[in-house]
């Protein structure tokens, strides 16, 4: 259904080790390797946290495994991972429709802006902006985590883990797959930060 995706980029690595390593436990069907590996080939992972996720389960092998290795042995078990076949990112501008969405807690809000960045920005840089543009509405703060920058807070309004509410980015509406600071918006692209509860 969902071409190869298990949970979401950032999940596939360990999904995939698991999967590896109980193949032979688990039913109905055969689980389909070739695509999971299809979809992690063709990401660019820049974050270490992920990397080391993923790695494992692209030389056939688990963490499970790792006791095991034979450190010594010189093997190519590692696919070539190839290059950007987009090559090096131009310096063209695209332009990004940003909403902020709050329908929880206090005053409810809907603001909206239109952002120009370089092709190739990361989303974190149309939150930049946006709140450059327009400081009191689209004001926002991160903390840093292992997977990078994570929003905790946007026009004042901060996530909680006692009210288990979070801000949830999505394209179209739909959720994405990669934090603020890996994912790259596209031309026109409408790129939603909704108040949400897990």
């Amino acid at each position: 259904e969902r071409k190869g995706m298990i949970g979401n980029i950032y999940s596939m690595g360990l999904a995939m080790q698991a999967l590896g390593a109980t193949r032979e436990f688990y039913s109905p069907r055969n689980w389909d390797c070739a695509q999971a590996l299809d979809v992690v080939t063709k990401h660019d992972y820049e974050l270490a946290m992920a990397i080391a996720q993923v790695l494992p389960a692209l030389v056939g092998r688990s963490y499970l495994d790792a006791a095991s290795l034979d450190c010594d042995a010189t093997t190519d078990e590692c696919p070539s991972l190839g290059t950007d076949p987009e090559g090096p990112e131009s310096t063209a501008n695209i332009n990004v429709h940003y909403s902020i969405t709050n329908k929880l807690q206090g005053k409810h809000f809907h603001n909206s802006t239109w952002v120009t960045v370089p092709l190739g920005s990361r989303l974190l840089t149309v939150l930049e902006k946006a709140e450059e543009k327009d400081p009191k509405t689209f004001s926002f703060e991160t903390k840093q985590t292992s997977w990078g920058p994570m929003v905790v807070s946007i026009h004042g309004l901060g996530a909680n883990d006692n009210d288990r509410t979070y801000w949830q980015f999505l394209s179209s509406g739909k959720p994405l797959d990669e934090g603020v600071g890996s994912y790259k918006p596209k031309d026109g692209e409408h790129i939603q930060a909704v108040f949400s509860t897990w």
